[in-house]
């Protein structure tokens, strides 16, 4: 896996935040899509995607509305909030939503590589598992079929 084969959407309604924060990430060599509100996001993640980086408050459709589709339609999907808004009770509800991991604004920027590097191995991992249910329990194989199906280099299979 290289970095770029992690497909990322960046979602928040503050464009020149995001816009900045995709810089970055490419500075690093990651490669991000952006959306600045809940609908394009959507229908972003129709497209392979990995992690997504979402913001809670946002005009006409909020962080939440968002997660909770994604989780529903595609739950392979890893969500980070970021947010500068929120408490511990957002936090807690996310987590219940099926947030991957919870990060306030503002925020380090290795703070959010490390959020998006655990996600997508974690993404990896439950789909060995899945694949080795399948399989019968048989991890190595479960690994073998992955690697066949480009999973472990960032496409979905």
């Amino acid at each position: 896996m290289t970095k770029e084969d992690i497909k990322i959407i960046l979602v928040d309604d503050e464009k020149q935040f995001v816009d900045t924060l995709a810089e970055r990430l490419a500075m690093r060599g990651f490669a991000a899509r952006v959306a600045y509100d809940g609908p394009t996001a959507l229908k972003e993640v129709t497209q392979p995607t990995d992690v997504i980086v979402l913001d809670l408050r946002m005009p006409g459709m909020d962080g939440f509305e968002v997660l909770r589709s994604v989780k529903k339609n595609n739950p392979q999907v890893q969500v980070i909030i970021l947010t500068g808004h929120g408490g511990d009770a957002e936090e807690q509800t996310a987590y219940r939503m099926g947030a991957y991991n919870f990060l306030r604004k503002p925020m380090d920027i290795d703070e959010l590589l490390t959020s998006i590097r655990m996600a997508y191995r974690d993404k990896v991992e439950n789909a060995m598992v899945a694949v080795s249910l399948a399989e019968g329990g048989d991890f190595d194989s479960a690994r073998d079929v992955l690697n066949e199906k480009d999973v472990l280099a960032g496409r979905d299979a």
